[in-house]
Order: C-alpha cells, then structure tokens, then sequence
C-alpha cells in the first residue's frame, strides 16, 4: 500500500536507551505510515499527562481480535515485532495507541503554506489537526485527547500518519471519509462536496451503552469525538473561557440580582482540558473563584499559564484565603489541589460552626459523561490511589464513584439551603448523582430532565439560542498574530454596523457583550494554540463576519485563509436533553432528527469538511452533535458557499426551537423569513391548555 512507505528516514537524534528517532519535517509527516525500517519502540513520556487506565470486558478471543484489527495497518512483516508490543499495550493501558509511532516533531498548527498539500482546503484541515494534537492545547496528548478526559482526534497514531499523508495527496475532486478515527480513503467526488466527511462512535441505538462503548473502544472499532475533538476544531479553552465569563455574570444577575461580583466566591472544580478555563473566567467576571483540582499536573499547567493565579494543597488555608479575599474584594482564582468534595464539605462545617456562608454560586465541571473512567476522582482515595483502583478493581472504584456524589450532592444541598445558588454546567454531574440515588430532586419519565438545580442552558443562559446566537469561532491559519488582530477589528465593525441598522433590544445586548469580549480578548492573552478567536453571534452576524473575513483574505489583507466554524454546543448542532435541548419541552427533547439534519444540510450547502458524533459533553449515548469547518479562501466560491451553510446552520435549529412553542425562536424566525423569501417555515398553532384538559379528561 503506497499509504504506508516512507522512502528514506530522516536525520535521527538520541532519545535514551540508546536508541535513536528521527527528527521530522512536515513533508516527512506526510510521507505515509513509518515501517521501512519501523521507528524504534518508544515508552510514554511519563513528564506529561497521560489519559487514564481504560477499562474493558473483553474475552480472551476478542482481545486478540483488537491486537489484529491493529495490526492491519502494517504489513506482514512488522507483525512478529508489533503484535507482542500491542498486546501490551492493551493490557496496560485499555487500548493500543501504538505509542512507538507518536512522530517526533513540534506538534503544533504550523502556517498553512507550509503543509505540503495540493489544495488550500487539505492544508487547513492538517493546520487544524495540529493544533488539536498540540501539547499545550490537548489534555493527553500522547493518548491523542484533546479534552473532556476521553476526547479522541484518532483512536491511534497510525490513524494520524495516514489521514496527514491522505490530505497532502487529497486533489478537489475526492473525500476523505473517516470512522471513529479510521481513513477509509479516499473517494472521487466533486469539487463542491466537503473534502472530509466525519463520523464518531455511530452504533446502533440499542447498543449504544457505556460497557458497550469501552469494548468497542478497546477493539479500535469506534471512538469518542467528545465535540471538537473529533471533528478537529478545538481551539484551546478559549471557547469555554467565554461561555464560562457569560454564565458566571449571568447566574450573578439572576441569581444574586448584581451587575458586580466583587467579593462574591463561586466555587467549581476541574482545571483539565475544557474545565481549565474557570479560574481565567472568574478573574474576567471580577470574582474570587475557588477550583479543586485532584491532578497536580493539570493544576501546575494552569497556573504556569497564568489563568490560575494561586493555589494550596491544604483546606485551612484555602478557608483563611477565601475569608480574606472576600474581606478585601480581590479579584483572583485560588486553585486548590485535592477534592471538591472536600471543599464543599468543609463549608458546611464552616457554616454550621460560624453561620457564615463563603459560597455563593457554584458549579462543576468534572468530566461526569465519563465519571466511571477517570472523568471524576472519587473523595475517599487521593489521586494515586484512584488510578490504582480503577485500573485493578473498577466495580469497587464505581461505588466509590458513586458514594462520593452522594456526599457532594448532600454538601450541595445543605448550603443552598442557605443561599448558595448551583447549577449544572452541562457535564451530567446532576445525571449521575441521580443514577447514584443523591437528592437531586425532579421527577423520573417524561419530566427527567428535570433536577432540583437548573442546567445553565436551560435556566441561566436564558434562552441565547432560540435567538439564534450560539458559539461561532474562527482561526487565522497564517498563524500571524496579526492577522487575529484585524479580524477582531473587523468583527466589531462588523457587529457595531448590525446594531446601527435598528434590531430588538435582547439581540443588541448580545451584540455589545460580544464587542467587548472582542475589544478585551487581546489583554487577556486568550490564544492557547492556533490564533483563534469566538464570540457569540446569530445568523446575521455569522454571514456577514464570515463574508469580512473572505473579502480580508481576497484583498491580502490577511495573510492567509480563515478556517470558520463553530462549538458542536450550539443553535442546532446538537441534541442533547440534557443540556443543549434542555428547554425544549414538547417530548422531543431526546429526537435527534436536528443534529443529523443540520451535519447533512451543511454537507451539501458548501462545509469543507463535516462531522457527526455520538457522544459529547454529557456522555456517550446521552448525545447526538455534528461539527463543520469551512475555509475561506478569498473567492466567489468561499462567500457563497458562507452564505448559504451559515443562514441554514443557525436557522435549522431556531426552526425547530419554534416548532417546540418557543416564543423568542418564533418571533426569530419569523425576521429570518422576512430576509430572504425563500425560507418557509412551519409554525405551530398554540393550542389553548383549558380546551386541551376538556378533550382529554375522560382519557
């Protein structure tokens, strides 16, 4: 197979034991899968950190089954050295990651004219599978995770020496189609389809459980997307770290009825991959946040950084920290490097002994989709002790799991008797905590998405996406910093020319928040990564940034093209009941039909590459979300095809939102249908409760 030959080796360097690597340029990355000669076998860089021991049932029969599905993309005559080595693997770690062929190279988004590519578009997509691989971007980057604990961009590096040597061959007449993570290859298609077209962890619906998804992840069969990930467009915490400012001034405005958070604590734990923008967060909103953190590692990073501004390991003084950040009203984010559970706890004592509150707003931001595999750390073992567990006696590490939830729940609940408003931030911790029997209130069968505590899209957030905004991002891939620059300058303009024209007050508001989120994203060093940006906007606001920036690039007023897309958490990008379709209260809250049409219709209105996932945010088979990315180029094409996926990837989902008697998405789509003749949409006739009680009273 020409796919997996490199012609000749490049230079090596010493790496220890003895052995030698060889030090790789892009063009050697792209040359196809390393195996004449094979590199050298390369141990896991224990100085990084490194996903957690994945648990499977596999039989004897199946695991040899996941050693040859490996092995098949090698040749016979790598086999006798490779199947021992991958049979390790999965016994030591849950998975083979084929670690001997993680290419020694600084992997990061390189300037997209230096991808040895034939087409722009290829070039973008491998500018932007860097970034996702990036050290400083991804939580495990030799296990290729990105974020949320399990994230996978590829389920092993052979899958992503394949897809860079694909893309540097790809022509505008082909497609790459990938599953889980796997290249099938390359298929003739037309210059105006997507160049890639991608699915994550697609399984029949009643097999679409956790046990199920750990097999079948340890077989190299299927794969966790998480949102990003999967679909390549993650850009660093950025994006969370904007989301996360918005929910924390709006929980205090609804909450505590205060435009200043001076002085107020919000308490919240994770400082991993999505969850380490918090700390950055609180400091923006002007509060004094408190993140627990279980992983030092992770804690360091952050605070190295720069997001996280202190931290203890020692809950005394965290207590006197946040008394005298509370007396002085600092603005800071104290890191705490142990258990949440221990912190929430210690607050009731505080409270019970004192009657002072030192909490007012609180959340958690633990990757509970995942809560059985690393994604949270029970309180009763340290660090170490649960990775030991989980990976010797993963029953026992479930009850612990279990138990732990239950006693943070109750700390939860005895402080918000008291004041403290909490809310779920989307990560099926309040799911989880009811499955383990914690109080967490609401009632089971067609109300279960219901908790004692609201979920931030649903109660905090308002109701932003049935207006139609939603998370739109962008990335320069000149990688010049300052081509970010005049696109943030061109995004206010862009914006402060929409408000000028005369729109509805709540859309106005959101337009000005979003301007100076831009206008401050500079001072507060948000770029981890790619020379990437986000903002909430709605469907006007997208096309026309999206056509800015075309028109930038077609003028050399940027250096290089623009990658568009978007957070799979958006209008219409995912169904997911327990978060993005939190508030849609017709019965349709788990239909899928939404996210799947809006990955088709954007596949056939101009995306340069498309995604599909099972999975993401709140867990695997809880969730159903796709993804786009979209190159802008400086032509014709690029401001059509714009035009066209932008107007449909927002209006899908206000649609639908309407459709469920959602008053904003009526009166929003209604505008939408007004600017441009050719929308035609179904709205509801409301019927009247009283009349509905009559009919239905002898039933």
């Amino acid at each position: 197979m020409s796919t997996i030959t490199v012609t000749s080796p490049p230079p090596a360097v010493a790496i220890g034991r003895g052995q030698a690597r060889p030090v790789l340029t892009l063009a050697n990355l792209c040359a196809g899968l390393p195996v004449n000669p094979l590199p050298p076998a390369r141990p896991r860089d224990e100085s990084v950190p490194h996903a957690p021991v994945r648990t499977h049932n596999l039989s004897k029969e199946q695991q040899q089954q996941a050693v040859s599905n490996a092995l098949r993309y090698f040749p016979a005559e790598c086999h006798e050295v490779l199947a021992p080595e991958f049979a390790r693997e999965l016994r030591d770690f849950g998975h083979i990651y084929m670690y001997r062929f993680m290419p020694n190279i600084d992997m990061r988004a390189y300037p997209i004219e230096q991808y040895p590519a034939k087409t722009v578009k290829a070039a973008a997509v491998m500018h932007m599978i860097m970034n996702n691989l990036d050290p400083h971007v991804a939580q495990f980057p030799q296990e290729l995770v990105t974020y949320g604990g399990n994230g996978q961009v590829f389920s092993n590096w052979a899958q992503f020496w394949l897809v860079m040597h694909y893309l540097s061959e790809m022509s505008d007449a082909q497609t790459l189609v990938l599953y889980s993570g796997h290249p099938l290859g390359l298929f003739p298609s037309d210059p105006r389809s997507p160049r890639l077209v991608i699915t994550n962890g697609m399984v029949v619906p009643n097999y679409s459980s956790r046990a199920n998804y750990d097999d079948m992840f340890a077989l190299g069969v299927s794969m966790y997307g998480q949102m990003t990930a999967g679909s390549y467009c993650y850009i660093g915490p950025q994006g969370i770290v904007h989301g996360t400012t918005l929910t924390v001034l709006n929980a205090g405005r609804k909450y505590l009825h205060l435009d200043s958070l001076s002085g107020k604590v919000f308490l919240t734990s994770g400082l991993g991959g999505m969850s380490g923008a918090q700390a950055k967060a609180a400091v923006i909103c002007g509060c004094i946040g408190v993140v627990a953190e279980v992983s030092e590692e992770a804690l360091k990073k952050r605070h190295e950084q720069g997001w996280l501004l202190e931290y203890t390991d020692n809950l005394d003084n965290l207590i006197r920290r946040i008394r005298e950040a509370r007396r002085k009203k600092e603005v800071t984010s104290i890191g705490f490097h142990g258990n949440v559970v221990s912190v929430w706890e210690r607050l009731v004592q505080e409270y019970e002994q004192t009657g002072e509150l030192l909490v007012e707003l609180g959340s958690d931001q633990t990757s509970c989709h995942n809560p059985f595999s690393g994604g949270y750390y029970p309180v009763q073992l340290s660090f170490k002790e649960a990775q030991e567990m989980l990976a010797r006696t993963p029953e026992r590490y479930r009850a612990l799991v279990q138990e732990s939830l239950r006693r943070q729940v109750s700390a939860i609940n005895k402080l918000a008797d008291v004041g403290l408003f909490f809310w779920d931030y989307g990560n099926a911790f309040l799911l989880e905590a009811r499955r383990a029997g914690a109080d967490v209130g609401g009632a089971k069968g067609a109300d279960s998405i219901k908790f004692r505590y609201p979920s931030y899209v649903q109660d905090i957030m308002g109701d932003i996406f049935s207006l139609g905004f939603g998370p739109f991002r962008w990335v320069c891939t000149s990688g010049d910093p300052e081509d970010l620059k005049i696109t943030d300058q061109l995004a206010c303009s862009v914006l402060q020319a929409i408000c000028d024209e005369g729109i509805p007050e709540r859309t106005r508001q959101q337009y000005q928040d979003n301007m100076t989120w831009i206008r401050e994203a500079g001072r507060h060093q948000m770029v981890v990564g790619s020379q990437a940006r986000i903002l909430y906007s709605d469907q006007v606001g997208r096309v026309r940034l999206a056509q800015a920036f075309n028109e930038a690039v077609r003028t050399h007023r940027l250096k290089g093209p623009v990658v568009i897309s978007r957070d799979h958490h958006d209008v219409s990008g995912t169904d997911s009941p327990f978060r993005e379709t939190s508030n849609v209260y017709d019965g349709s809250a788990f239909c899928a039909d939404m996210a799947v049409q809006n990955f088709i219709g954007d596949a056939f209105r101009g995306a340069t590459w498309v995604a599909l996932h099972n999975g993401g945010g709140v867990g695997w088979g809880e969730v159903v979300n796709g993804g786009f990315g979209l190159v802008l180029d400086g032509t014709e094409d690029a401001h059509y095809k714009a035009t066209l996926t932008l107007n449909w990837d927002v209006s899908n989902g206000v649609a639908r939102r309407a459709w469920s008697g959602n008053d904003n998405a009526e009166a929003t789509i209604a505008r939408s249908m007004t600017q441009d003749s050719r929308l035609k949409v179904t709205l509801p006739h409301h019927a009247d409760p009283a009349l509905v009680a009559r009919a239905t009273a002898d039933l």
